[in-house]
């Protein structure tokens, strides 16, 4: 068989359209929601390549318009795992053993599709299914999306061409094998672009994976496989599943093949399956990879040579863009006392600018939040902020679920640093404000470090270089991903590796060459052409 070793495609980032009016794509997302709100989907799994459906089936609705039906999904149970389980091992060898080069162009030609013909499908389910606007849309569901194909697939040539040194007469090369077993990927609603790279990057690297999708993320997932399978993905390598996280748990975690867990997920349930993992690890054929990106308390610190218009918009999109629902929303902010009154007129008048609605009208910058549950969450922490004696609600508070689930932007200016928003997660549109004396910046640093379990984003907004720089060593082990006079959202694949540690994860990388060494085992091979004939070294000989 002929060989040769093969150059891949540069990767680059994909340029994201704007949407703005009169824009030939701004018409084509318009007539594609169109065309997607007036039909119902059947959403079958994806078990082997082919599709399963069950009995119970469950309606899709848009969050932001709960009285309209996208269809429904086939909801399994444990017997589809186990299906889907078998299905990975029996794809596992013939996928392994597929040259590199035809796994890359598999994942080349995903990134070239959706880039074309399915942009504007993918763009459209996204902002239906989980009520994204059109630019947080873009950059997530098809840009992201591509940039982790694309960069995948150029990391993956940078971890086969590392080989450590030879000499004349001894050849040393390193085999980087995927794991032996199947992956299990757990993927989250809030972001298309995770829920796609997740199983993927796993499966570049030569595994087979059982991927549990997000209930809330199902509309969009199916549209991945679709254009994955159409890109030629053979049966099994990825199978789709849709179950209880429970009944995935109770299959996968007590499996001998299980290899490892990619996952993007709350805290707790991470730490539950780190738990399960250990309690059953006699029963594993190898040490699973537990790799996980968890949650955040994401901060903006502001010192007062900074400037009020550049952190109230740092604050107003970190906190507010996708209703605060990723890992990395600000939502905890900290202002000195001197720029208060500034900050607070500005930040009021931002805020009252913001339109509130459904995707469908792009004028509007806020949607809903996922689900009842989330907003039951939400709406709790800030009816409990309008009366807790440690906290004042001075912006928005606002929540309706008649016909969607509507929380307005919301500000809560807690009296003390540790108020109990300025600790936990709250993944949502609630940011909180700590006011501190001018002269206890240092201090409140400290105070930031050691408030939250997490270290996943945060920022620095300052125009004195010996604070920037003083800030950054003291805040060194608080976020994974630290920003200087910017957001601490909008991570970009091959510019800002995503991942923090700490409650925030294990920090991986996603979008790195860090993250896809995770998915392999290398096998050092020595081969001599010296080989000895005699056992005595040179040492030994007579004087």
């Amino acid at each position: 068989m002929a060989t040769g070793f093969f150059n891949v495609p540069d990767a680059i980032n994909e340029p994201i359209y704007s949407y703005a009016p009169g824009t030939p794509e701004r018409a084509a997302l318009k007539k594609e929601i169109k065309e997607m709100r007036s039909k119902q989907v059947d959403v079958p799994m994806i078990i082997d390549g082919k599709e399963v459906r069950t009995d119970n089936k469950v309606i899709i609705h848009p969050p932001h318009d709960l009285k309209h039906v996208l269809g429904h999904y086939h909801k399994g149970d444990a017997s589809h795992v186990k299906m889907a389980i078998n299905a990975a091992l029996k794809a596992k060898k013939s996928w392994a053993d597929m040259s590199w080069e035809h796994r890359a162009s598999i994942f080349l030609k995903a990134a070239s599709l959706l880039a074309g013909k399915y942009r504007y499908r993918m763009n459209a389910a996204t902002m239906l299914g989980q009520s994204k606007n059109p630019h947080q849309s873009e950059i997530d569901s098809t840009c992201e999306l591509i940039d982790f194909y694309r960069f995948n697939v150029e990391y993956m040539t940078e971890i086969y061409s590392q080989q450590p040194m030879s000499d004349d007469d001894m050849w040393n090369r390193v085999e980087q094998r995927p794991l032996e077993g199947f992956i299990f990927a757990l993927t989250p609603f809030n972001f298309t672009s995770i829920a796609g790279n997740l199983p993927t990057a796993p499966a570049l690297m030569g595994n087979t994976v059982v991927w549990k999708v997000s209930n809330t993320q199902v509309y969009s997932a199916r549209i991945i496989m679709e254009f994955l399978m159409e890109a030629g993905l053979p049966d099994g390598v990825i199978n789709l599943v849709f179950v209880s996280g429970p009944v995935a748990g109770e299959v996968i975690f007590t499996h001998p093949d299980f290899a490892g867990i990619h996952y993007t997920g709350s805290t707790e349930v991470f730490q539950n399956i780190w738990k399960t993992i250990g309690n059953n690890i006699h029963n594993y054929k190898t040490y699973p990879r537990i790799v996980g990106e968890t949650g955040g308390k994401d901060f903006i610190m502001a010192h007062n040579s900074s400037n009020a218009d550049q952190v109230v918009t740092a604050m107003v999109r970190g906190a507010f863009e996708y209703q605060g629902q990723k890992c990395s929303a600000v939502s905890r902010t900290y202002i000195p006392a001197s720029m208060w009154d500034e900050v607070r007129s500005k930040l009021e008048k931002m805020i009252s600018e913001i339109k509130m609605g459904p995707v469908e009208d792009f004028r509007n910058f806020f949607n809903a939040v996922i689900d009842e549950s989330s907003f039951d969450k939400l709406k709790m922490f800030i009816d409990n902020s309008k009366t807790d004696a440690d906290a004042e609600l001075i912006i928005g508070g606002n929540c309706d679920k008649t016909e969607g689930y509507f929380i307005e932007p919301t500000v809560i200016l807690a009296k003390k640093p540790d108020y109990v928003t300025m600790q936990e997660e709250l993944f949502g549109p609630v940011l909180t404000i700590y006011i501190y004396d001018d002269d206890k910046f240092e201090e409140t640093l400290d105070i930031l470090d050691k408030t939250s379990i997490y270290a996943l984003t945060g920022a620095i907004f300052s125009n004195d270089r010996y604070i920037i720089e003083m800030a950054t060593k003291k805040l060194e082990n608080s976020a994974g991903n630290f920003y200087i006079n910017d957001k601490p959202t909008g991570a970009v694949v091959g510019q800002q590796p995503f991942g923090g540690s700490r409650g925030s994860g294990t920090n991986d990388k996603a979008g790195s060459v860090i993250n896809l060494f995770r998915w392999v085992s290398p096998r050092t091979i020595k081969e001599n052409f010296a080989t000895p004939t005699d056992f005595r070294y040179p040492f030994q000989s007579e004087e």
